[in-house]
């Protein structure tokens, strides 16, 4: 049971009936559906994730400090959370296919971009393009595949793919380090735009249309049920206890990990991508048994809400092991911490069960802007601390600066627990 618990609803955007008739050959819908956007997918978490084992060459070639590489980093986020409204009502209008196929190929623009910059100012606006084009690549999937694929398969599926990101993250880490011995970052961002760009295409000529599968409604009647979700309280209960938990996971694993692993742990740029791609196993194992961690749970008479608090409990316990460093082993840390971190996504089920199906996507991207903008503050806002420390001679920072930013980080999970548990009348 693949996190079903998870994503089975996140973009279901027909009611039963209309989806009950089966996908008419699942190998056929794997291969014209599941493969071209899970290429794509693969490539999302990759740019996400690779800026924290480029990091030290960007800061050689171009001079980038803390700051400046927190903020380019962090553009992809701002984009990615700056476009979800619209991607839910695009996804709702015109489908998967034509959104998600165009997006991919502004994606590939903005890494050739990333390819050939010289300054701060055109990294953080080819950054900006690739998070803006990748912003689409879970919820425009996970409506193709509640689309083509039979009922009883999707909860499977969702599985198979979002593990496709997660291998992504683990291709982000120990993998280019090693590839970053016969190429510069520059070269393998032109790969890596020319791959994104045959993704977008190869969704575009591939992936079948689905006749009537426009959302009913008038745009208005759809952006005003987005209000309607932004007033609800049971959202403003479980959403910010996630965009912290969530984004801070974010922020860390697709930068500031590397730096704290040489600069606060001191280890080498090959024992560093060895600790990220630690983390980013278990980033796997913890998406593959978040499903089972919530039914379990539930087993015990606990609710979804329960369910999302003991989820940001362990994600915040992470956090604490690594500030104090209380661990007997570094592997077994950054593993606890790619595990837990990720459990902070079954929210994304407790709003399935509270919102109409109807809604479900559109009160989904509605969390998924706070997530990534929250990822733009953090990713941001670390460098910004870190930076107000006096640099060391080699030009790194000092342990103290790395703690502290990442203690505000964790004092903010503090606050959005006491604000998810606060007494509340029914």
């Amino acid at each position: 049971m693949l996190i079903d618990l998870v994503m089975v609803a996140v973009s279901t955007l027909k009611t039963e009936d209309e989806r009950a008739e089966p996908a008419s050959n699942m190998a056929r819908a794997m291969l014209l559906v599941f493969l071209p956007f899970a290429g794509g997918y693969f490539f999302s978490y990759f740019f996400r994730t690779v800026n924290a084992v480029v990091a030290p060459y960007l800061r050689q070639d171009i001079g980038l400090g803390p700051a400046d590489l927190g903020l380019m980093s962090a553009a992809y986020f701002l984009t990615f959370a700056a476009f979800q409204i619209p991607l839910g009502l695009l996804l709702d209008r015109y489908g998967p296919r034509r959104v998600q196929g165009i997006l991919y190929c502004i994606a590939a623009l903005g890494a050739l971009l990333f390819a050939f910059a010289d300054n701060v100012t055109t990294l953080i606006l080819a950054r900006a393009l690739i998070g803006f084009g990748v912003s689409g690549g879970l919820m425009a999937a996970l409506k193709a595949i509640v689309m083509w694929f039979p009922l009883n398969r999707v909860a499977l599926v969702n599985g198979w793919y979002l593990a496709c990101g997660g291998l992504g993250v683990l291709a982000a880490t120990g993998p280019v380090e090693i590839a970053m011995q016969g190429m510069d970052w520059r070269q393998m961002f032109m790969i890596l735009a020319a791959i994104t760009f045959a993704a977008g295409v190869l969704i575009l000529l591939v992936v079948p249309e689905q006749p009537n599968s426009a959302a009913p409604g008038s745009l208005g009647q759809q952006i005003k049920e987005i209000g309607q979700i932004y007033r609800d309280p049971y959202f403003w209960r479980l959403v910010p206890l996630m965009f912290t938990c969530s984004a801070a996971y974010m922020a860390i694993q697709g930068l500031w990990a590397g730096p704290w692993l040489s600069e606060v742990d001191g280890f080498s740029q090959a024992e560093t991508a060895t600790h990220l791609t630690i983390m980013a196993v278990g980033m796997v194992v913890g998406v593959m048994g978040s499903g089972l961690f919530a039914a379990a749970l539930q087993r015990l008479g606990f609710d979804m809400v329960g369910v999302c608090g003991l989820a940001g409990v362990f994600s915040i316990l992470g956090m604490l092991f690594l500030i104090s460093n209380v661990l007997p082993s570094s592997y077994m840390l950054w593993g606890f911490i790619g595990l837990v971190v990720i459990l902070t996504a079954l929210v994304f089920a407790a709003l399935a069960h509270h919102f109409p199906l109807e809604q479900a996507a559109r009160a989904n991207t509605a969390a998924n802007v706070l997530v990534f903008g929250m990822a733009f503050v953090y990713q941001w806002g670390i460098g910004w601390v870190v930076e107000l420390w006096p640099a060391a001679t080699g030009g790194g920072y000092p342990k103290a600066a790395y703690i502290w930013a990442f203690i505000a980080v964790t004092a903010t999970q503090v606050l959005a627990f006491i604000w998810f548990i606060w007494p509340r009348r029914s």
